[in-house]
């Protein structure tokens, strides 16, 4: 049997090379086959070298662990085995049982040996179950934790961000502004069609025209209304009324078209489910 390989991402060296010696004196057949200090160089390792378990350090610079998980799962090449996935953090108790409820593990920073134990045993648990299932069934596995992460951890919208008590309501965006030289374009969001990231600027789609904004997607997702503005990528969030028909394709991506617009958007595996019959 091939020795199953990890990818560790964390961008504490001290933290990293300590994890990586635990790890190898409690599971000495996991191969460590890279290292990574944040998350674009996790995301591009891992679909590189593809590992069976990546240790994703929730807090990086330019990626966070939950993004660069995300970024997998919508990047994973079909019919390969998704990674079994372990995120490190520094979070409170709270948090933690957000993370526990989900069954995906969590090591908690400093990385205790009896705790680093008890995961190394259920990552085994689940490799070996995995020689019994299919890839699809496994992603799907995968798909339902990350989403149920991305909802419930702190910072996610709507979230209390781990104080335990209730989280604020942010102000619904009704106005877009955006900056062309010295004009401000005020745009009303009942006629944006979708929003797409797009390097460093945000695109704001109308039927009629579009506009760049320098205010990132995370930070605009919260103001918009989550019943109307669905986000369908890590990259684009599109407003559910101007989506006309959804398609499902083979590798569990759903391609959507647009009232008012001729490209068509892709929702990735990890949002596909908003799209289905009632």
């Amino acid at each position: 049997m091939t020795p199953p390989t990890a990818l560790i991402a964390e961008d504490e060296p001290l933290l990293a090379a300590a994890l990586k010696a635990e790890l190898a004196a409690q599971w000495p057949e996991l191969q460590v086959a890279a290292m990574a200090g944040d998350g674009v160089s996790a995301l591009t390792q891992a679909l590189a070298l593809r590992p069976a378990v990546c240790f994703l350090d929730i807090r990086m610079p330019g990626m966070s662990g939950l993004e660069a998980a995300q970024a997998l799962v919508e990047d994973w090449p079909d019919g390969v085995p998704f990674p079994l996935i372990v995120f490190v953090t520094a979070y409170d108790q709270y948090a933690l049982q957000a993370f526990e409820a989900q069954a995906a593990d969590y090591l908690l920073k400093p990385v205790d040996s009896e705790r680093l134990a008890a995961c190394v045993a259920r990552l085994q648990a689940r490799l070996a179950e995995r020689e019994m299932a299919s890839p699809a069934s496994e992603l799907a596995r995968s798909l339902d934790q990350l989403r149920g992460l991305l909802a419930s951890a702190p910072g996610a919208p709507g979230t209390s961000g781990g104080t335990g008590g209730a989280a604020a309501t942010p102000q619904r965006l009704d106005v877009v502004q955006a900056q062309v030289g010295a004009t401000v374009h005020l745009v009303p969001v009942d006629e944006v069609i979708y929003f797409e990231a797009a390097d460093k600027y945000v695109r704001v789609i109308t039927a009629e025209r579009e506009h760049l904004i320098r205010t990132p997607l995370k930070d605009l997702l919260p103001q918009l209304d989550p019943q109307r503005f669905w986000q369908v990528h890590r990259g684009t969030v599109v407003q559910a009324r101007c989506v006309r028909s959804a398609r499902r394709e083979e590798s569990g991506k759903v391609t959507l078209t647009l009232a008012g617009r001729p490209e068509t958007l892709t929702a990735s595996r990890l949002y596909a489910h908003l799209f289905k019959g009632m």
